[in-house]
């Protein structure tokens, strides 16, 4: 057994950046990573706490009244010294620019060494270091390893690896999507993806149109502040995770309205079904110089807060309902090939400005495959969700894509629709059992099994595929119950996007005693974590198959 004592000084208990250049040690900023500086020496002091607040008793896993734990009084071998050292970077999955791989030793004599090729391997490997020891049931017992000697190379199978939260129609606060970031590190999560904006709410202030959340937040203080978007995404890039937003354009667009009623066409009609997909209805107009300055203002004082932090910025792009362009003057049709040149011409001025920043637009599917536009695939990701039919086709036209489709990564389906019945709606698809429109809830099995590799069989098109993202939306979403609905279900999804597909065949009891474990980690760590299994199971191997 291998103990880590934190109550020894910091002479006992250190770190030892050994780099193997001959010009500097391991550097702490990464010019292609958007890392900030001391990146590495923050994370071995995070790592320090998170060594002891991420330990425990692991009684559940194995059966009742089994001696598992080391004699109190036996010998005490610690860690006293890691070696953390550099190694040329190797070329990377997925072109991202970074060589997240780390491979970590641990001797039975405590010697550990790190070695990495970059400070978000760093990370990585601190955090599996984190998640090898125990906490021991006798007070003053300490942590406890029983893995010691171990080997760990370790590399990941996808260079995006994400988590998208809506933090638009319900409140969600800062300090709750800091709380997710910590978890997002843990489980090696990189991109976080946050729906800023949508119909009901426009929670970012943006100091250049001062109207837009001042109007459109849902009251003033749930508006997100500059220092508030700034500290998030502060925190999350000490923590290895690119933070990004998404603006949605031109649907999702109504909360705009509140602000600037001249820019959107067909707000909060009363038969909003007819125009949007959700109420209140409402997008931005297409033929509008007006919409066209706004869009302007609108990037030239987000887009540098974000290109320090990020390589994307998201533009949307789902769900336009052609119909509202029939309330539009300068258009007066739904017919797509009247909508589809003022569609192409607002994404050209949208995307031209973002890549001036030196960012890389983000669009969802229905850009490309409902409406035909003509995107650079060279600095164009598409994000789909609707089926991997739609993964397999945005790679065989040539981009690169994300996958997470809600019938496998939607961590809010199942739970009820938010829609109630109208009375005098004779034929209200609103009846029992009052499912919502992605139900049933995805399990985290489920979400393992996920494969949306399977119907793309070439490599050039497998290597298109740079990653994924598992969604959280927030109709039924705040920040009260975010811990359940995410935790542990977004770590299933995060150790596909490692490790890589599995599917169906890669679900065993292997898994769920893994996943379950983690999830006990998450839970010391004050996340509040949903079950993976029933703890009778836990403690008797291979007593729950069928």
């Amino acid at each position: 057994m291998v103990r880590y004592d934190p109550s020894l000084p910091d002479s006992e208990v250190n770190v030892n950046i050994d780099s193997q250049n001959d010009h500097h040690q391991i550097p702490l900023t990464n010019e292609t990573s958007r890392f900030p500086d001391s990146l590495l020496a923050a994370a071995f002091s995070r790592f320090k706490q998170d060594i002891v607040t991420s330990a425990f008793v692991p009684w559940k896993f194995y059966p009742r009244g089994a001696d598992f734990e080391p004699a109190s009084d036996s010998r005490r071998q610690y860690i006293e010294y890691i070696t953390i050292q550099e190694r040329p970077s190797i070329s990377t999955n997925s072109g991202s620019g970074i060589d997240e791989s780390y491979s970590l030793e641990l001797s039975s004599n405590g010697s550990m060494t790190l070695t990495i090729a970059s400070p978000a391997g760093g990370i990585y490997g601190l955090n599996t270091l984190t998640q090898l020891f125990y906490k021991h049931s006798c007070p003053g017992g300490g942590i406890y390893t029983p893995s010691a000697p171990i080997s760990i190379q370790d590399t990941p199978v996808f260079s995006h690896r994400g988590l998208n939260l809506d933090i638009s129609r319900n409140s969600i606060s800062p300090r709750q999507v800091m709380h997710t970031i910590d978890s997002m590190s843990f489980t090696k999560l990189n991109h976080l993806h946050l729906h800023a904006t949508d119909s009901q709410s426009w929670p970012i202030e943006i100091p250049a149109l001062p109207a837009l959340a001042a109007k459109g937040a849902y009251k003033p203080s749930l508006t997100w502040t500059v220092a508030d978007l700034a500290d998030v995404q502060t925190y999350a890039a000490a923590r290895g995770i690119q933070s990004y937003l998404e603006i949605d354009t031109p649907g999702h667009t109504a909360s705009i309205a509140h602000a600037y009623p001249e820019l959107i066409a067909a707000f909060n009609e009363p038969d909003w079904p007819t125009y949007a997909a959700a109420p209140p209805s409402g997008q931005l107009k297409l033929n509008s110089s007006a919409v066209t300055s706004f869009v302007e203002t609108l990037y030239g004082d987000l887009l540098p807060r974000i290109a320090p932090f990020s390589n994307y910025f998201h533009t949307g792009g789902d769900e336009i309902n052609a119909n509202v362009y029939l309330l539009e003057p300068g258009i007066g049709s739904n017919a797509p090939a009247a909508i589809r040149p003022h569609l192409q011409a607002f994404l050209d001025h949208s995307h031209r400005v973002i890549r001036a920043q030196g960012l890389t637009p983000i669009v969802w599917e229905e850009t490309l495959l409902a409406w035909n536009m003509s995107l650079p695939k060279a600095t164009t990701v598409v994000q789909t969700w609707i089926g991997a039919a739609s993964l397999a086709t945005v790679v065989k036209a040539g981009y690169r894509a994300l996958f997470g489709d809600h019938a496998h990564w939607y961590l809010d389906c199942g739970y009820g629709s938010w829609l109630d019945p109208a009375p005098a709606n004779p034929r209200t698809s609103i009846v029992p059992p009052y499912a919502d429109y992605c139900s049933p809830s995805k399990n985290w099995r489920h979400i393992y099994a996920y494969d949306p590799l399977a119907n793309i069989t070439a490599a050039e098109e497998r290597a298109r595929v740079i990653g994924g993202e598992v969604h959280i939306w927030g109709e039924l979403t705040d920040g009260v119950g975010l811990d359940g609905k995410v935790w542990p279900r977004a770590a299933a999804a995060a150790e596909v996007l490692w490790s890589g597909v599995q599917g169906p065949r890669g679900v065993d009891e292997s898994v769920t005693r893994r996943l379950a474990e983690l999830r006990e980690r998450l839970v010391a760590r004050e996340v509040g974590a949903s079950m993976v299994q029933m703890e009778w199971c836990l403690q008797n191997l291979g007593g729950c198959q069928e």
